[in-house]
């Protein structure tokens, strides 16, 4: 599908952190990408921050960022990253952690035209698998993708770090006693569901 406007796809540069951050806050009020799932996760970020955190990823030696232009103005935005399927086999595959599009401008071909950029790009990196994750709650992008060809395979969690160092403390302390009692009563359910 061709975009219905001129469009320019390129790798991403630290000068467009103040237009990044735009399109994400704007994504994120509309509820498009950034919806319901992101909302505990994000926070519109100050330019400094913005900055920092895109530095991160260019810097990142397995990361690549793209943004779509229309008229020298950002309206997409496409992260992926490489990595192998499993810690133990050479399967590359192409990860994309986000896809962003502007929400003024959705169903223009702004998503194809960026993931004919991640598809070229897998390809010269030797990529035989490409993943997408999205927000849960994410209706419209996951039809999208649907669409495009991807399946769900998996499915991703998260947890602020202060509740999962709480959580793990939590069970780290628990006594010795009240741990055979929790085993104790998870033999009973069993026993329950087979009797």
């Amino acid at each position: 599908m061709r975009p219905r406007f001129p469009l320019t796809v390129r790798e991403a540069t630290s000068d467009d952190a103040a237009e990044l951050a735009r399109l994400w806050q704007d994504a994120a009020v509309e509820g498009g990408e950034a919806g319901a799932g992101h909302a505990a996760l994000w926070h519109e970020p100050d330019l400094a921050e913005a900055s920092e955190a895109l530095a991160f990823n260019l810097d990142h030696p397995h990361r690549t960022v793209w943004v779509a232009l229309h008229e020298d103005v950002v309206v997409g935005a496409v992260a992926a990253t490489i990595t192998t399927i499993t810690p133990v086999t050479l399967t590359r595959a192409l990860v994309v952690t986000d896809l962003v599009v502007d929400p003024a401008r959705r169903r223009h071909g702004i998503a194809w035209q960026m993931l004919l950029q991640v598809a070229e790009h897998g390809e010269k990196e030797q990529c035989e698998l490409y993943l997408a994750i999205i927000p849960g709650a994410a209706r419209e992008p996951a039809r999208y993708l649907a669409k495009v060809g991807f399946s769900p395979v998996a499915s991703v969690r998260a947890i602020t770090a202060t509740t999962l160092r709480a959580k793990v403390a939590s069970v780290g302390a628990a006594s010795p006693a009240g741990r055979m009692l929790a085993v104790r009563r998870s033999m009973r359910r069993r026993e329950g569901r087979q009797g």
